[in-house]
């Protein structure tokens, strides 16, 4: 955890219907401003990303926002951070999001968020890093993505230690323990199938 100076966390441009997910997006952004760790997120000023965005700013932390041109010409908001780059596309924005982190936490959202999370659990499975991946399960949100991740195991499509991947929490306090307690994947989620080849 120490070494963890940037969390990058994905989340939706809405608020959604359960009011607890605002409520651990507050507490998250609270919470890693009193840690002084900087928040890198997509930079819109909306739905839950502005919440969280906005009370990290509120409690004197550090934010970065990261946010393709076509949505700033879209006017989904952004807020006086820190920082704010401005990219092409949702590929670089990703690219940029992924240089910037030590850790990611995946909050509720919708297909973006979705995507976003899956890509940067695809790239930890092809060993292209080893940061912690937090689903912040807010209400059993990520509940079924799990169920799939299992049936994805349980059809032979992986090795079972892809559950390894991420590590989930209930809520914001308890995601930076989550983050120290992730394990590092092993090599065996991405090669075991080749040894019957």
């Amino acid at each position: 955890m120490e070494n963890v100076k940037s969390v990058c966390v994905f989340c939706g441009s809405r608020e959604g219907v359960d009011p607890a997910h605002g409520v651990q997006a507050r507490r998250l952004g609270e919470l890693l401003a009193k840690r002084g760790i900087r928040l890198i997120y997509g930079g819109g000023g909306i739905g839950l990303m502005g919440i969280v965005a906005k009370t990290a700013l509120d409690h004197g932390g550090e934010v970065v926002g990261i946010i393709p041109d076509f949505l700033v010409k879209l006017e989904v908001g952004t807020l006086p951070v820190t920082a704010q780059y401005v990219v092409e596309s949702m590929h670089e924005r990703k690219a940029m999001m992924f240089q910037m982190a030590d850790a990611f936490v995946a909050m509720p959202g919708g297909i973006g968020t979705l995507e976003e999370t899956l890509e940067i659990t695809t790239w930890k499975q092809l060993r292209q890093h080893d940061k912690p991946i937090v689903l912040l399960n807010t209400g059993g949100y990520w509940d079924p993505l799990q169920a799939l991740m299992r049936q994805v195991v349980d059809g032979g499509f992986a090795h079972h230690k892809v559950s390894d991947l991420w590590v989930s929490a209930d809520t914001a306090d308890g995601v930076f323990d989550a983050i120290a307690a992730a394990p590092q994947p092993d090599e065996v989620i991405l090669t075991s199938h080749l040894e019957r080849i």
